[in-house]
């Protein structure tokens, strides 16, 4: 039986037990998708993920918790590709916070709160997988900076997540953690055509292409960003125009079709136009993340959805962050602070290097490592604050673009239902 939610879906973004993905390409085909839509509104096509067919919007990872079951199966229940992050899920469970969220710094208590956190990935997919009723698919985002890394990887694979898409970092040993898992699908995330060669290269070595690849651009993306410094993300070597067709080059050269991979572009993305530009240039697929954070269905708090709707494009800044990445961000009372006296804390940190939390979250962390380069603040406890809907304290990453619906917060069956048709209408709620 489909849940209340699938069942008030219009037929393009309903998938029962029968391929309906299927039957969105035919009624592209046939001009039959809307009476109301214009030739230029029309369906767009599927794209193909390990087998499954999949409407070509990608709702993408973000952490602390706001994409985490709630988000993700809602996205997949519409056929398209929801995404759990793995960052910290225990801030979910309240059961798994009181037996973690007190414990004073030791080994022990980072073993606790690394187990905690692998048990809440473990429960977030099986209800997402719930929520989804079998439909779309669903991914675990992993960043490959933070020091569980290998573990969130495999624990996703046991937990039966479809796809393991992996940003923050050159994921160039996932085809060896994920050799167990022969049928879910990898995804690594990239900015720029010479990224994407060094990874063809390196996972062919180990007999394994990846299966999607999302590109991102680093001048509109959200959260952390795949650029060097904040002055790269500007650089036109990442623009979509030019690293689509040059990854497209690049699969040709390896004996590849210009389908064989699925390029998935990230960033900036906020109308059908552009969506049905983008396919038009040779990507399968779209991501988006901030306009799924807002969404009604996104599990962070109202708060948090109301920061990132009501940013102006003056509020939106850009910073290092402790992972020694460019990230993004609304500029919140916590972030004005940290920014004007980002000179100062730089100075400190080569004298006192210092951790706040119990867990070592990063693999290089510029507060616990010393590191003046990098950021000096937790990120942790900015992005668990942001979850929580503290907006004095809380660290709000945002894409710089405006949002499809402006400050509106809406389901995201009318966001992909937007995306596929450029229709701005609600979706319909049976009675």
């Amino acid at each position: 039986m489909l849940s209340s939610q699938a069942a008030a879906l219009p037929k393009i973004l309903r998938h029962d037990a029968d391929p309906l993905i299927d039957d969105v390409v035919s009624m592209h085909d046939s001009g039959a998708f809307s009476a109301a839509a214009t030739t230029d509104s029309l369906p767009l096509p599927s794209f193909t993920l390990r087998g499954r067919k999949l409407l070509p919007v990608v709702q993408g990872g973000m952490g602390v918790g706001i994409s985490a079951h709630r988000l993700a199966g809602s996205v997949a229940a519409c056929g398209a590709l929801g995404t759990l992050s793995s960052v910290d899920l225990r801030r979910h469970h309240p059961d798994l916070m009181a037996a973690t969220g007190h414990l004073p710094a030791s080994e022990a208590a980072k073993a606790a709160i690394n187990d905690a956190n692998l048990v809440a990935l473990d429960r977030e997919l099986k209800a997402a997988r719930e929520l989804s009723g079998g439909r779309g698919a669903i991914a675990v985002n992993v960043m490959r900076a933070v020091s569980e890394y290998a573990h969130y990887v495999v624990q996703a694979c046991k937990s039966g997540a479809d796809a393991i898409v992996v940003g923050a970092g050159l994921p160039l040993d996932l085809p060896d953690l994920t050799s167990d898992f022969p049928d879910v699908g990898l995804i690594p995330i990239l900015s720029d055509s010479r990224g994407i060669a060094l990874v063809l290269k390196k996972w062919e070595r180990r007999g394994r292409l990846p299966d999607a690849i999302v590109i991102e651009h680093p001048k509109y993306a959200g959260g952390h960003l795949g650029a060097a410094k904040v002055e790269d993300i500007n650089d036109p070597r990442f623009d979509f125009e030019r690293v689509i067709p040059e990854t497209l080059e690049l699969m040709r050269a390896h004996g590849l079709g210009e389908r064989d991979i699925p390029l998935i572009p990230a960033g900036g993305i906020n109308s059908h136009e552009r969506v049905r530009e983008l396919l038009e240039l040779g990507a399968s697929a779209v991501q988006l993340g901030t306009a799924f954070a807002v969404s009604v269905e996104s599990d962070a708090h109202l708060n948090f959805k109301r920061v990132l709707a009501d940013a102006d494009e003056d509020d939106v800044v850009e910073f290092m962050s402790v992972a020694g990445l460019p990230a993004r961000a609304v500029r919140t009372p916590w972030l004005a602070k940290h920014l004007e006296h980002e000179a100062r804390k730089t100075e400190l940190a080569r004298k006192k290097p210092r951790c706040v939390m119990t867990f070592d979250c990063l693999i290089q962390c510029g507060l616990r490592d010393g590191i003046a380069k990098f950021g000096q603040f937790c990120i942790d406890r900015q992005l668990a604050s942001a979850l929580r809907g503290d907006v004095d304290k809380g660290l709000f990453f945002r894409g710089a673009s405006k949002l499809p619906f402006g400050k509106e917060i809406r389901p995201v069956a009318d966001l992909i239902n937007y995306l596929m048709t450029g229709q701005r209408e609600a979706v319909a709620v049976a009675a």
